[in-house]
């Protein structure tokens, strides 16, 4: 009665082995597509500015949970360091695998980057097994985000700067416009009950706002604007005021050509003149709006002082202002406009290196913490930094300090400002001091001003 059961054991077992020889399978061979043993080790180096290493640490954190194998060692720099020390690590061939690039310098770093591809190929840690669990590696490869995805997702100035001869250079965390900051108080002493939205209430309200005393020294500025070297970001306020005005600020070939007049157009006076004597009519004693001047202190000082009422900024200033003038009761609100919208976007990138050995994880990184909405929404949170994404424009529509970028970005421009950034900020800044000199005519100042910026490119 024993024997029975034992005998039908020893048959299936034999059966079994037979099956499993006949079937092919070999002992310890990995299923297929999968590599016996976790992912190798992959270390990625990301270098960047503006950004402490709380709000980056969330995000690496977020990316490693899927990807333990990687790891991503961050380093902040200060902007004064950044690019000296960028260009030198890349020139030496210890760069970082991952760095952050203003998109003013896309086109000098270009030859330096290596170009998103189409697709990425990633391991991933992954267990099998019924009986005996095993670790395997296994390689997947993904789509990386499209010319379409980048139109949907993003505003339409980063597909303008990031996309070069159809290919992604970059993508960005977040995007900072020009906005309009406002002291509260000196505004309701005036009787101005709210911010401008045109210039020409911005003009009226410059008048109420400006105090001299006996000797016409300015004690109470309606405005920070007019000049050059003692106002934050004096470039950007006046190709904000190009770009409103209609200049064509570059050519089909990238060329500056904002002393040109608009095709089409019956003007008299070309835009970028009209645009660059009208930024000066506020530092000239001449004028009705007459509220500031080369002696003045540094805008941003002036107005966290509370000296004075309109102050042009950023949001990464609101950090600053607070820190350095906590009792300033201040608000922000949305650049003045001429008709229809334009503001101005100035911001950074997150690109690869074109020397990194790990370009597949870079993007993947990237894509990861820029075009991933509950991700991207982490970094916001923490940073407390106006968005790039189309999808988190209504989520900051009612905060009361974001609002107004948020508004903005939609209708945000930049421009190609050639290789030497920082040589055509400094040619505008002395085209705004030619111009109030009154040393040459207004057009042959900017003819030079574009001269000079092209030389560059």
């Amino acid at each position: 009665m024993t024997s029975k059961p034992k005998s039908i054991k020893i048959v299936t077992l034999l059966l079994l082995a037979t099956f499993l020889i006949t079937s092919g399978f070999k002992c310890g061979a990995p299923p297929a597509g999968l590599t016996l043993g976790k992912p190798k080790p992959v270390t990625l180096e990301y270098w960047k500015v503006f950004d402490e290493s709380s709000n980056i640490g969330d995000l690496i954190t977020l990316y490693q949970k899927e990807h333990p194998h990687i790891v991503i060692n961050y380093k902040n720099f200060t902007y004064e360091e950044y690019e000296d020390q960028l260009l030198n690590a890349l020139a030496e061939d210890r760069g970082p695998d991952i760095f952050s690039i203003n998109t003013t310098w896309m086109k000098k770093y270009q030859p330096k980057i290596a170009p998103m591809p189409a697709t990425v190929n990633i391991s991933y840690e992954v267990t099998k097994g019924t009986l005996k669990k095993e670790t395997y590696t296994e390689v997947r490869t993904q789509k990386t985000i499209t010319l379409r995805d980048l139109k949907t997702k993003f505003p339409e100035v980063v597909y303008d700067n990031q996309v070069i001869a159809n290919q992604i250079y970059g993508l960005p965390l977040s995007i900072d416009t020009l906005a309009l900051y406002y002291n509260r108080d000196l505004l309701n002493n005036a009787g101005i009950s709210a911010p401008p939205k045109t210039w020409d209430e911005f003009r009226e309200q410059i008048i109420k706002l400006t105090k001299q005393d006996s000797k016409g020294n300015i004690i109470q500025s309606g405005a920070a604007l007019g000049t050059a070297d003692n106002i934050t970001r004096s470039p950007d306020i006046i190709s904000l005021l190009m770009l409103q005005n209609g200049a064509p600020m570059t050519d089909s070939n990238g060329f500056a050509s904002f002393n040109q007049m608009p095709p089409g157009t019956e003007r008299t006076v070309k835009p970028a003149s009209e645009a660059l004597n009208f930024y000066n009519s506020f530092a000239s004693p001449a004028t009705q709006v007459y509220t500031w001047n080369n002696k003045m202190p540094n805008s941003l000082e002036s107005f966290m002082n509370g000296k004075t009422a309109f102050f042009f900024g950023y949001a990464y200033q609101i950090l600053t202002i607070k820190a350095r003038a906590p009792k300033l009761n201040f608000e922000i609100t949305t650049a003045p406009q001429v008709g229809t919208p334009y503001n101005f976007a100035n911001y950074w990138a997150e690109t690869v290196s074109k020397k990194s050995k790990n370009q597949n994880e870079a993007w993947d990184f990237i894509n990861f913490i820029t075009t991933n909405i509950d991700v991207n929404k982490v970094y916001l949170q923490k940073s407390h930094k106006p968005t790039a994404l189309r999808d988190l424009i209504t989520s900051q529509i009612d905060d009361l300090e974001l609002s107004p970028f948020a508004n903005q970005i939609l209708t945000a421009k930049s421009w190609y400002k050639g290789k030497n950034a920082t040589a055509t900020d400094q040619i505008l800044m002395d085209m705004i001091s030619n111009n109030l000199e009154g040393a040459l005519p207004t057009d042959q100042i900017v003819n030079l001003a574009v001269q000079k910026i092209n030389q560059t490119y």
